[in-house]
């Protein structure tokens, strides 16, 4: 017997290990797993991920915002990354609603930023019926430009240029009388 045949007595064997029932593993994702994520601090700083879902807005809408309405102004850190403040995220709350539930526009949103002085009041009218129209217009606009075909155009193709054409015997011979009729006009202005 072979020391690697050798049997080891039980006492000295390590116990048997059995498989689990289930894995650890970690749960899909899905609505029963986000209500079991620990819940940020109410004032604590959000990611423009979690501003998005929670407010249902996509990620792109955000930044969008950004340039239309100066009053959202995320901490942005190394690399670009968006953190948004407690006030942030409810100035774009109340930007949502008057854009996707009121009917304002964001030239109305903006003219209510305006005349409030940075802030949106609670008690804010129901938009015009211009202002309604106009949002619907918008719309309709932004929805036909997603549904229409998307043009590329491509640069034309070069057009080759024909070789370089030598010159005529006679086409030399006359640019070097050209040539030699100056020289001869320049000399003559220098006699007296």
């Amino acid at each position: 017997m072979t020391g690697a045949e050798r049997r080891v007595p039980s006492a000295e064997r390590p116990p048997e290990r059995s498989m689990p029932e289930k894995l650890d593993m970690p749960e899909p994702p899905g609505p029963e797993a986000s209500a079991l994520r620990l819940r940020k601090a109410a004032g604590a700083f959000r990611t423009i991920s979690e501003v998005a879902d929670e407010l249902h807005i996509p990620q792109h809408v955000l930044r969008f915002w950004e340039t239309k309405f100066p009053q959202v102004k995320p901490l942005k850190r190394g690399g670009g990354r968006r953190y948004y403040r407690p006030d942030d995220i409810a100035l774009l709350r109340r930007v949502s609603d008057l854009l996707y539930i009121q009917g304002y526009t964001i030239k109305g949103v903006q003219r209510l930023l305006r005349e409030g002085g940075g802030r949106l009041a609670d008690n804010i009218p129901p938009p015009t019926d211009a202002e309604r129209e106009a949002a619907e217009a918008e719309r309709v606009a932004a929805e036909r430009a997603a549904e229409a075909p998307q043009l590329t155009f491509l640069a034309p193709e070069p057009v080759p240029l024909p070789p370089p054409r030598r010159p005529t015997e006679a086409e030399r011979l006359r640019a070097a009388l050209q040539h030699v009729l100056s020289e001869l006009e320049s000399i003559r202005a220098l006699l007296p």
